[in-house]
Parts: structure tokens; sequence; C-alpha cells
């Protein structure tokens, strides 16, 4: 049973005025946005500290017949109706659905290849957002342009991407003029060079309140040597080494206002078995990946305990962990580098931070240090 939508054919007539996000409109006091999955079923809710949370983005809403659709429908309402509940605690937390994902980001290329069908898929959304009295949409593509996790692509995504935008800030502006209620549109992005070539940002964040740079995974199973996955600088002359601050700088260079632009944080470590312990498994060849794990785990059972011992790279503003006897390489976010980074987004004036994913950390040290940092 999934969540049907009938699309009336006046909607695909009506034309909406667009409401562009000036950046002036921008909170003073930075975002906290954390990531929370419902693609396991029902959220704990409860245990959710919303107090220190400006917005939640509810991960995933999938897609279906080129529409948003609730995968999980019976879980994902009542998920709907908890998070809401959190507004008790906190009257201005902010909950929006996020639509992909990695694994389902399939047919976001298919889904908006034409004005009619992104005005579906924009009103499929945007529907689901009126009918749980939800905040607004979030749109988690990865990658347009870009194979992906084998997904469909093709090279009118670039141009397409913008329109989508376009359609679904057209879409909830129509709903607004129902509840006159403002809704938020916002997008996670790939912290790297190539989303930025297959995309026009400077176009899409006039539709935009936030960008969500994914500033994590920058080394995962593909690579073959060890390094930072969430640095916030990069650490080595390599003219292709990832960082935090080098996608807000080229994404700011795309077009992309810095106080829209909101950095992100890995609540998880990425692990790797590597051929020799030199360099404490820093740049070393990657033989297999290992589980890295939530950050609750990595500090109650594996820092400085276990056989593995935290190490800082002072260049890049990031920990590591290295067990000399099975060689298992862990990178991750900490306390220390997590501090750096809000300050980091303070310093440059970005709208805030986002992290994946909240249960990863579920006892909120990751968090605490961001709320007290901000």
């Amino acid at each position: 049973m999934h969540f049907k939508i009938k699309l009336p054919f006046f909607f695909l007539l009506t034309i909406v005025a667009i409401s562009p996000i000036s950046a002036s409109s921008q909170s003073k006091k930075p975002v906290v946005i954390g990531y929370v999955g419902g693609y396991r079923g029902l959220v704990h809710t409860d245990s959710i500290d919303a107090q220190k949370l400006t917005h939640i983005n509810y991960a995933f809403v999938d897609m279906k017949d080129s529409l948003a659709w609730l995968h999980r429908e019976e879980t994902d309402t009542i998920n709907f109706r908890n998070l809401n509940a959190l507004k008790a605690k906190n009257p201005d937390l902010k909950i929006l659905i996020s639509i992909g994902g990695w694994t389902w980001s399939k047919t976001f290329s298919d889904a908006i290849l034409t004005d009619t069908l992104r005005a579906n898929f924009a009103y499929s959304a945007s529907q689901i957002v009126r009918t749980y009295d939800l905040d607004g949409i979030d749109i988690d593509w990865e990658y347009p342009g870009l194979r992906g996790d084998n997904n469909s692509f093709r090279p009118e995504d670039k141009q397409n991407y913008t329109l989508m935008f376009e359609a679904i800030r057209k879409s909830l502006d129509s709903v607004q003029a129902f509840t006159g209620k403002k809704y938020l549109v916002s997008t996670a992005v790939g912290g790297f060079s190539d989303f930025i070539s297959h995309t026009e940002m400077d176009k899409v964040q006039k539709y935009l309140d936030f960008v969500n740079i994914m500033s994590y995974d920058f080394k995962t199973e593909a690579d073959t040597l060890t390094g930072h996955h969430t640095n916030l600088y990069s650490a080595t002359h390599e003219a292709d080494e990832q960082s935090g601050d080098r996608s807000v700088r080229e994404f700011m260079a795309a077009g992309v206002p810095a106080s829209k632009i909101v950095l992100g944080i890995a609540f998880y470590g990425r692990g790797f078995k590597v051929e020799t312990d030199e360099n404490h498994g820093l740049y070393e060849k990657i033989l297999v990946t290992q589980r890295g794990g939530g950050f609750t785990r990595l500090k109650d059972s594996l820092i400085n305990l276990q056989g593995y011992k935290r190490h800082w790279d002072k260049k890049a503003s990031a920990p590591y962990l290295f067990n000399k006897d099975n060689k298992v390489f862990i990178t991750y976010d900490d306390e220390k580098s997590v501090k750096l980074k809000c300050k980091y987004v303070k310093k440059n004036k970005l709208a805030g931070v986002m992290f994946w994913e909240y249960f990863s950390d579920p006892k909120g040290y990751l968090l605490t240090t961001i709320a007290d940092t901000f």
C-alpha cells in the first residue's frame, strides 16, 4: 500500500509566483539540521533532543512512477506524527521530508525529464508536506548527471535539476496560498567538484533556503589508500584531495551565498584494514573495508581502548584511530573536530551545520558539542 496522489488538471495549468529566498532572511543563529533515518521503520523520537536542533530532515521519501512515494507508509505516517510532537519541546523546530538518498535516487533523472513530470513530482512531494503538516522539502539526489548507485542519468540533468527546484518552490508556494504557512526547500549536495560541474548552483540556490554540503565520505571502499573521510582542511598536496573547506569555497565560487551553505558533520566513522602499520595507517594501502560504526560506539568502545589509539592530524583538523595489531584504520569526526567545524561556520558566516545520521550517536556526544559551541 502506498500514498496515492490524485493530480488535479487545474494544478498543471496554474502559474504561481515564485518567492526567491533572500540571504537577508536567514536567522543569525546557526542552524543545526539533523538527518533522521526513517528507512529502518519506526523512529524512537522520544530519544531525540529536539531543543538542540533547528531542523529535522526525515530520510527518506522514495519515488515511484515519477512521484514522491512513502516507501514505508505505515511507519512513515507514525513517524511524521511523532516528529511533529517534538514541537511541544521546541516550537521553532522544522520537519522536512528528504527525498532520495544514495539508494533511492535511481529515478530522479526520469522523474523530472519534462515540465509535466516536474510539476507532477513537485505536487506529489508538496502534498505529502501538506497532508502531514510538515515544513518543507529536502532533495538528496546522489547525483545529477552521474551514475551514483547505478542510477539513470543524462546530460539534461544539469538544467533539469534547476527546473525541478523551480517546480518545487512553485508547488509549495501554491500550498502556502491555502495554509498561510511558509515552507522550506533545501538540498543535500555532494562535497566534490564533479557535483558542481553537473549542476547550475548559481541558479539553483535562488529557490533554496539551505544547501547542505555532504562534506563526508571523502574516503570510501572505492579508494586504494586510506585518508580522512570528513576532514575540514586539506592535509596533502594532492590536487584532488577533498575537504570541507574546499567544498565550501567551491560552492561559493559557483554562486551559492555563504548564508545558505550548511557544513556537513559525520556522526559515524569509516574503517579500513591496511597493508602496513606505517604512519599509523594514514595514507596506506587499503586491503579491505572494516566496520567503522557510529560515534557513540567509537567513543565508548574503541577510542584509546582495545588497542585502538587516537591520533590527530593538525593540518586536516581531523582525528583518526589506528590499531597496530590488526592494522585497522578508522576515520571519523569527534568533539574536537566538530567544535572546529562549528567555529569555521561562525567565522565564515555560513548558515550552520547538518549531520548524518542522528542515531549514529544516540548518547548525543557530538550534538551536545554543537549546541555548546553555537
